[in-house]
């Protein structure tokens, strides 16, 4: 998970939900998948998540500017694959339109779902309405690891506030949260979705620590998958064994991909925290994240910053740009990256159109929720 890396790589995770023209039905993976996996020129993998969100996750490049360039040309592709079908793809982090069917049938959902319904029924929000903008960025050396991780996690408020766009729930009431997204992943197991940063000890420590005291959420056995009757933490799975077997090598590398922290490791970094975009703010996001990790200058003002949030994560997702100490961190943070954008490979166009974010949003103390809340006429548009 922790892997010496040098170059300074970039890769993005695009979801979307899918939206279809009134009085028809949005047709399922089968039916998409044709239409558009045949022409990917930027060569990012398509995937559908349970709730029949389209998922496109695109290579790693040296730069910002080069993958956002690659995962933009295969937007327009997708995008102009589906328009003859009516499906359009939705930029925000939670559909409001009402909770939508799980239209992925393969045995790790179906578990998944059980396994939330135990205790937390807002994992079928999470699963079958939520989108998001991941970006991936290396760990860099091994002297460096350690820092990174703890910026990453610092960095996770600052990003949540600056670009959250979720203000709704799924039947399209307010919910008072800029990012509701955020707040139905905190509904649900703490245990594998709070931060695993952890005040003392090293990345791997903590990590290793926060996989070992998760509990197991299902054990596959053949082609199927069971939820295990009572909490299960992996360690404990290790130790005393289960009725279902003992844990293999596979066994804990599958568990990993059932663990959510908001930044996770995967042999790079995983920043899980934005809410998706529309086209025109999400290659902002994505380099914005990339200067604040990666160019120095920027870094060194999230390193001042940033720490004030660490403990204010709930307050950057319900309140963002209102509260003054939050603008004031995210602020600061956002002019340090502006022009850092260029050393860390960004193009003109995404410098200009970040530019014109920080004047649109975040110098005026708003995010792209608070657009959503003040026009009524384009709920009622997607509901």
């Amino acid at each position: 998970m922790f892997a010496d890396q040098g170059a300074q790589q970039v890769g993005i995770e695009l979801e979307w939900v899918t939206n279809h023209a009134p009085g028809t039905t949005v047709p399922g993976p089968a039916e998409l998948r044709p239409l558009v996996e045949s022409s990917l020129p930027g060569a990012s993998r398509l995937t559908f998540e349970p709730g029949g969100q389209l998922e496109l996750s695109g290579p790693a490049h040296v730069g910002v500017g080069s993958a956002i360039g690659a995962m933009t040309a295969d937007v327009a592709s997708v995008r102009a694959a589906l328009d003859p079908a009516g499906v359009t793809l939705r930029g925000i982090g939670l559909d409001p339109s009402g909770m939508r069917d799980r239209v992925v049938t393969e045995p790790r959902y179906a578990a998944m779902e059980a396994y939330f319904d135990t205790r937390w029924p807002r994992g079928r929000t999470m699963m079958r309405n939520t989108a998001s903008v991941q970006v991936n960025l290396d760990l860099g050396g091994a002297a460096l690891v350690d820092l990174r991780w703890q910026r990453a996690h610092d960095l996770t408020p600052v990003l949540a506030a600056a670009f959250a766009n979720s203000p709704f729930d799924v039947d399209g009431t307010p919910t008072g949260w800029r990012s509701s997204r955020l707040a139905v992943w905190r509904g649900i197991d703490p245990r594998r979705t709070r931060p695993a940063a952890r005040a003392g000890l090293s990345a791997a420590t903590a990590w290793t620590t926060y996989a070992l005291e998760a509990p197991v959420m299902l054990v596959r056995v053949g082609d199927a998958c069971e939820v295990p009757s009572r909490p299960l933490p992996f360690a404990r799975w290790i130790h005393d064994g289960h009725e279902l077997g003992w844990p293999t090598l596979d066994d804990f590398e599958y568990h990993l991909t059932t663990l959510f922290p908001p930044v996770r490791p995967r042999g790079w970094l995983e920043l899980r925290t934005i809410d998706m975009l529309p086209d025109e703010w999400w290659p902002v996001a994505v380099a914005i994240a990339t200067a604040l990790l990666d160019a120095p200058e920027a870094a060194e003002v999230v390193d001042r910053e940033a720490p004030a949030l660490r403990h204010r994560g709930a307050d950057a997702e319900r309140l963002a740009m209102s509260d003054p100490t939050i603008e004031a961190v995210v602020e600061r943070c956002f002019a340090a990256a502006l022009p850092a954008l260029a050393t860390v490979g960004a193009d003109r166009a995404t410098i200009e159109a970040a530019e014109t974010y920080y004047e649109r949003f975040i110098a005026r103390g708003r995010c792209p929720a608070d657009d959503l809340h003040a026009d009524p006429t384009w709920l009622r548009a997607v509901t």
